[in-house]
């Protein structure tokens, strides 16, 4: 097993093509120990070249809304009514500071991705 560390796109590639060969290799052996090391830097090259944006907060509640099988009235009570919801996510209103602390609750997602500014639709 030799294991270099992922500092370019083709080593990135060659990285992928290895893993892909040995994903599957039975716990405990030489194979699987190659892949959980090469999986590690494979995910840390990905951070830094490849990073992924968390969705703007009302993306993240539509997300979470699928996840758990809700609808836009399953909200409402931590919104404000039926239309306050719509509103919201429709982007016609912002959340309030009382709205991100009911749906921290009700849907676990992180306030730091509920504060985030959002555009609003006109």
């Amino acid at each position: 097993m030799i294991i270099k560390p992922v500092k370019t796109e083709a080593d990135y590639r060659l990285a992928l093509k290895r893993l892909e060969e040995i994903f599957d290799a039975t716990i405990g052996t030489e194979e699987s120990d190659e892949a959980d090391v090469l999986g590690l830097l494979v995910d840390e090259y990905e951070k830094n070249h490849y990073p992924i944006e968390p969705p703007d907060p009302i993306e993240a509640i539509k997300i979470r809304m699928e996840e758990m099988h809700l609808k836009q009235i399953d909200l409402a009570e931590a919104i404000g009514g039926k239309s306050r919801v719509s509103e919201i996510l429709n982007r016609k209103r912002k959340l309030t500071v009382e709205m991100i602390r009911n749906l921290t609750t009700m849907l676990n997602i992180s306030p730091r991705v509920l504060i985030s500014d959002y555009k609003l639709t006109l």
